[in-house]
């Protein structure tokens, strides 16, 4: 993986913490039941993204 690779990872990286983060703390506003439940399976997809995203990472670092 090229530097200029490594560096687009880490940004995709760091953009799906921050949306999980925003969506988490967001939750902490809401009363709506339905809506607190569709924004946790929003922040778990950022979430589970994030960590594709580093394992991918990972696996081509050891190539």
């Amino acid at each position: 993986m090229t530097q200029k690779e490594l560096s687009y990872m880490e940004d995709a990286v760091k953009h799906e913490e921050n949306l999980a983060s925003i969506i988490e703390e967001s939750i902490n506003l809401l009363d709506d039941e339905n809506l607190i439940s569709f924004m946790q399976k929003q922040m778990n997809n950022h979430k589970d993204m994030q960590k594709k995203l580093m394992m991918l990472m990972e696996e081509k670092a050891n190539e």
